[in-house]
């Protein structure tokens, strides 16, 4: 008799983690929005911002260009641009500033060496393959009554929480960063600073949701695959 494991009691473990996601992402919407409505004194866009710091770290080389969406803002050190997307190129909200320097601190990060993220890169395709075939791995065990070949489906997802653990510190420097130098170079006044906080901190809950997320997902994979061992 063929197994099911997506019609199973074991997805109640992943309610909790779906409303902490949906939670984040709410606050991150909610707060980037009220934020962008509160325009920095000295007036400078984002763009302006990304220039100023990247300049300022001698990263002359590194290009800000605008990209559609919103808060598709990213820097791709392959390629050494820095986009940023039309809720922050333009805007000199302090929430577009904020952001704009949160992606300036990731390229700084590359520039000096930052340990972990050069960590996170070299996991980019192990975590890749990890997330794609322990899936796979995983279901072809579940069905066919294999303990062993369904735990090393779940160890290869499992990489994929060890990706999410490694970008953590990764995103708390960038903004830890970018605040420091919102502060030190007057980019923001000072009773601006905690309001690109509120956006940063409120960005990187959604890290942590993911986080949250596949930690939730493994727990619940085990207990397919223990549930199924005991069959």
């Amino acid at each position: 008799m063929p197994y099911y494991p997506y019609f199973d009691y074991t997805f109640i473990v992943l309610i909790p983690a779906l409303i902490f996601a949906l939670y984040a992402q709410f606050k991150v919407n909610t707060t980037y929005a009220k934020y962008s409505k509160v325009r920095s004194s000295r007036g400078l866009t984002g763009a302006e911002v990304a220039r100023r710091i990247l300049d300022a770290n001698g990263l002359f080389d590194i290009k800000v260009i605008h990209i559609s969406g919103n808060l598709t803002d990213n820097y791709n050190p392959s390629t050494g641009v820095l986009s940023l997307s039309d809720s922050t190129y333009a805007s000199d909200s302090v929430a577009a500033i904020g952001v704009a320097a949160h992606e300036c601190g990731h390229a700084v990060q590359h520039a000096v060496g930052y340990a972990p993220i050069k960590l996170r890169m070299l996991l980019v395709p192990i975590t890749n393959f990890g997330s794609s075939a322990g899936v796979i791995v995983l279901m072809v065990g579940l069905i066919f009554g294999s303990y062993k070949l369904a735990l090393l489906g779940i160890i290869l997802y499992s990489l994929m929480a060890i990706f999410q653990v490694v970008t953590l510190p990764v995103e708390f420097n960038a903004s830890s960063r970018a605040l420091q130098t919102l502060y030190e170079d007057h980019i923001l006044e000072d009773d601006e600073i905690p309001y690109a906080k509120k956006v940063l901190s409120a960005a990187a809950l959604t890290y942590v949701a993911a986080l949250v997320s596949t930690v939730a997902t493994l727990f619940r994979y085990l207990l397919l695959a223990n549930s199924r061992r005991k069959r």
